[in-house]
């Protein structure tokens, strides 16, 4: 058994173990095809920093930065689903007020790190200190807002404290031991 095979069963076993969260796009999708996008993800965010320091730098402004990487959002964030929604059952039609409101804060939270980010920059941080801080400490944040969120119905293996002071550790060595 590999260690993906171990992933996507406990994965598996944790999504199935809550009803709410079985829907029927999770009947028809194909196993584990999320992990694509998940490493989407990590190349994109792990080239991020770099980018909009060299924007930063070559725009002589943070402020110019951040209203480039909200062209981006824009762009991105609003056209894609605006053409996916057209074309989908449903349509623009569907949006809750809670759902509106809890994807409004996820947004906001986003850019509000897009402008801390930006701020560490122009304070003097080098995408290769600030990012591994911001990369390090965010799924830190991510499990304990997760837990508070939605409580475990057990409580959390002991291990996972261990990964707690391993990852930040992790993160502190990067820092530390970074090329220069």
């Amino acid at each position: 058994m590999t260690v993906v095979d171990l992933l996507e069963c406990k994965i598996c076993a944790e999504v199935h173990s809550h009803p709410a969260r079985v829907t029927n796009m999770d009947k028809k999708r194909r196993p584990m095809i999320w992990i694509t996008f998940a490493l989407g993800a990590v190349l994109a965010w792990g080239m991020y920093g770099p980018a909009l320091h060299k924007g930063q730098v070559m725009l002589g402004n943070p402020y110019r930065a951040l209203l480039c990487v909200g062209v981006a959002y824009f762009l991105i964030g609003v056209l894609i689903p605006v053409a996916g929604l057209s074309t989908a059952p449903g349509g623009m039609g569907g949006f809750s007020v809670s759902g509106s409101i809890w994807a409004g804060i996820g947004g906001a939270l986003g850019a509000l790190g897009a402008v801390c980010i930006i701020w560490a920059f122009k304070a003097g941080g080098l995408p290769a200190y600030v990012m591994p801080i911001v990369f390090g400490g965010a799924p830190l944040v991510n499990v304990l807002v997760s837990m508070l969120t939605h409580p475990p119905k057990t409580a959390p293996h002991p291990l996972l404290y261990v990964g707690f002071v391993v990852t930040a550790l992790g993160a502190g060595m990067v820092l530390f031991y970074k090329p220069s």
